[in-house]
């Protein structure tokens, strides 16, 4: 089970670092409790026991708001930000480091599910909807409708989502932030909260 990875990669995400300090802070969100019922959920799925998934799935549907498949397979340092409304199809594939907002739905069109790679980011109420890949190291925008592959190293937005930025695929995305703001004063004045 990989539900230690996991909570590691969330005070990462949440609050920057990895302490005992984060470590109690990220166990006490909302969203981690989903992350161990669905660890549990995957570990009894894995060793056939079925009954014992089927119980773990209702516990995160009841106590945390948050549907995933019994079948869906999430790879390593799986991050659920906020539980809320999240509905995850059952033959849905992922990779590793995929982080997801509220509100997120990963659904099939005619059984078909999305297969997501690996460092993807799932923005507020973003749906992902039939036979879609969504290639490594992306960004899916709030509430946008994911019906057409996404390229990697890419951030989509919109209803229907359209491309918005296409990254560096030399550069983690932040390198690449850091070094376009020392390039461009009006990105450094966008990220301090100017309006443009």
């Amino acid at each position: 089970m990989n539900f230690w990875e996991d909570l590691k990669a969330k005070s990462e995400w949440c609050y920057g670092n990895v302490s005992m300090r984060t470590m109690l802070k990220t166990c006490l969100t909302d969203g981690t409790m989903a992350m161990l019922w669905y660890r549990l959920m995957q570990w009894s799925s894995h060793w056939k026991l079925t009954p014992l998934a089927m119980i773990f799935n209702k516990c995160n549907a009841i106590f945390c708001q948050c549907i995933i498949g019994r079948s869906a397979e999430f790879g390593r340092r799986f991050v659920i930000i906020h539980s809320q409304g999240i509905v995850i199809n059952s033959s849905v594939t992922a990779g590793d480091d995929i982080k997801l907002e509220h509100q997120v739905t990963i659904g099939a069109e005619r059984n078909i599910s999305p297969t997501l790679g690996s460092d993807i980011f799932i923005g507020a109420g973003a749906k992902i909807i039939g036979p879609v890949d969504v290639g490594s190291h992306s960004k899916i925008g709030a509430n946008a409708v994911v019906v057409k592959n996404v390229a990697p190293h890419t951030t989509v937005g919109g209803i229907p989502a359209r491309v918005l930025k296409v990254h560096s695929e030399n550069l983690p995305i932040k390198q690449e932030n850091d070094i376009r703001s020392e390039e461009d004063p009006t990105y450094t004045q966008y990220q301090k909260g100017s309006v443009l």
